[in-house]
């Protein structure tokens, strides 16, 4: 693995207004200045945490990925965040993984919020996306995923980096932070989380607390309460490091996961 230079945007999401929170982001990230490898943005960026799928989902290549390809081309890397997808009628909160040649994977969320009505709207998804960076091992998940640990489970040494864009709570920012720390832990990977901030169209505050945590449990970047656009470099050596030192990964539970 190369160190891995990563792009966090804290953002305010403007409610439902998907050309709005293009062109903010749009304008935010205008102002990095330097080489990065990956842009991480929060769950549902161009929507905010949303039940409206029928007035607000886009067909797959439609104007936001395509927005995503501009941005992931113009910059040179990756691009990751969560947008409202419809596909074969059913409606999905699914995260895109653009490259700068337009290839694209992608993760629709395993774990719905169901005290947020989210389980009513959308459909769950049924598999795990591993994805190769600059010879990282990455983890893509989205907020409610964070609180099952089976799931985010480094069964295997698969993943170094995991990945959690999310639309949290303030009044369960507590609970973020905790659980941020125990995956970071317990699975001797960095965890990168970046939310949101601001009330939403429900009138729900955001705090953002946007964190980066390395294998150890140490933190290497955090922002609460405001936007904020920052660039910082997580080390390989240090995964390699930590594993080497702190062999508990070598005695894990074998189990499978039925979805």
């Amino acid at each position: 693995m190369e160190n891995l230079k990563v792009t966090t945007f804290q953002g305010y999401l403007y409610w439902e207004n998907i050309d709005k929170n293009l062109q903010n982001i749009t304008t935010r990230l205008s102002n990095i200045r330097e080489k990065t490898n990956l842009i991480i943005l929060p769950e549902m960026f161009s929507t905010g945490f949303s039940m409206e799928a029928e007035k607000l989902a886009e067909a797959m290549g439609g104007k936001t990925m395509k927005w995503m390809f501009k941005i992931a081309k113009e910059f040179d890397c990756v691009l990751t965040g969560t947008i409202i997808i419809k596909e074969n009628e059913k409606y999905y909160n699914r995260l895109i993984w653009m490259r700068p040649d337009g290839t694209y994977e992608y993760y629709d969320k395993r774990h719905l919020f169901a005290m947020g009505k989210e389980h009513m709207t959308y459909t769950p998804g049924n598999k795990r996306l591993i994805v190769e960076l600059k010879g990282w091992n990455i983890c893509p998940m989205i907020c409610y995923d964070l609180r099952f640990p089976v799931w985010l489970r480094n069964a295997h040494a698969e993943y170094d980096l995991l990945i959690v864009t999310a639309n949290w709570p303030e009044k369960r920012i507590a609970h973020w932070r905790t659980l941020i720390n125990a995956r970071a832990i317990e699975n001797q990977a960095y965890v990168i989380g970046v939310n949101r901030v601001g009330h939403d169209g429900n009138e729900v505050y955001h705090s953002g607390d946007s964190t980066c945590i390395d294998p150890t449990g140490n933190v290497i970047y955090y922002k609460r309460d405001e936007e904020d656009l920052y660039t910082f470099t997580i080390n390989a050596d240090e995964v390699t490091k930590t594993r080497r030192a702190l062999p508990f990964l070598k005695d894990e539970d074998d189990f499978k996961i039925i979805v």
